[in-house]
């Protein structure tokens, strides 16, 4: 069963993309839940989506779009719609969440607008969607690995940092960290790591990778290392088990990917105390 998955070059990226990304996303999906910003992830992937579907209509009629590969303008769209989301958070001071549903909606309606210019849907949005495993390339498997070592040395840098701002903020500005520097680096972050999921578990499905290993690694976990720690580890599980079986149930693997997920904190639920 596993060894398929190393007879072809384009499975090996494939395999082992997912499993940086299993890594990625569940530890910048910990902050998130943590700062309760879990609809972040949403919001940001629909934006991520509106730039795949602007990428693939200027590709139409524009030899450069037509050879750049999608993903890169879905990156740039969702760092300019974290950056969106912050400056909405000061325009509604008293309302801060209200800038997620904003980014949300208009992802959704103006990426709507640019996949109905293109004609619909293709085979190339499609796989962006819900993830496919033919979609990563050697190039994808450096640019993920190379994405890796970078959030891994910037959530060592500012480890302690990150998790002051998550659970006293206000406490955390007033002791002079640098509030506005630390939240803009982690919402590009999360928007770059976003872009870069997508192609394994699909722009629809890549929240869930953010918060469900999260979601089942606090029922288990006593402290926030081993919160990220569990959430990392139930992560490679899910995007193991969802890979293996949807390449030889030929599902989308971003949906068999979730739904292990899905398996894995039901069981936990069940057989964990309530608090």
């Amino acid at each position: 069963m596993i060894e398929v998955f190393f007879q072809y070059e384009f499975l090996r990226y494939s395999l082992f993309t997912g499993l940086m990304i299993g890594i990625l996303a569940p530890a910048i999906g910990v902050f998130l839940v943590v700062r309760r910003l879990s609809l972040m992830a949403d919001a940001l992937s629909h934006i991520t989506l509106t730039g795949i579907a602007f990428s693939l209509l200027l590709g139409r009629t524009i030899p450069f779009f037509a050879a750049l590969n999608p993903v890169y303008m879905g990156m740039l769209f969702s760092v300019v719609g974290s950056l969106a989301v912050d400056r909405l958070g000061h325009v509604y001071r008293y309302y801060k969440e209200l800038a997620i549903p904003i980014i949300l909606s208009s992802g959704i309606g103006i990426g709507v607008v640019f996949i109905s210019l293109a004609d619909g849907f293709n085979n190339d949005l499609f796989n962006y969607l819900f993830g496919s495993v033919i979609a990563v390339s050697q190039a994808d498997f450096y640019l993920v690995l190379a994405l890796l070592f970078a959030v891994s040395l910037f959530i060592i840098l500012f480890y302690k940092e990150l998790l002051f701002l998550s659970f006293d903020e206000e406490q955390a500005i007033v002791s002079g960290l640098p509030r506005s520097f630390l939240h803009l680096s982690f919402m590009i972050v999360t928007a770059v790591v976003i872009g870069v999921s997508m192609q394994i578990v699909g722009i629809l499905l890549v929240s869930a990778l953010m918060t469900l290993p999260v979601a089942a690694a606090m029922r288990l976990a006593d402290s926030f290392k081993q919160m990220l720690l569990y959430s990392i580890v139930i992560g490679e599980i899910s995007v193991l088990a969802g890979m293996f079986s949807a390449f030889h149930l030929d599902l989308a693997p971003g949906g068999t990917i979730v739904m292990t997920n899905l398996l894995i904190l039901t069981i936990i639920i069940i057989f964990t105390k309530s608090d």
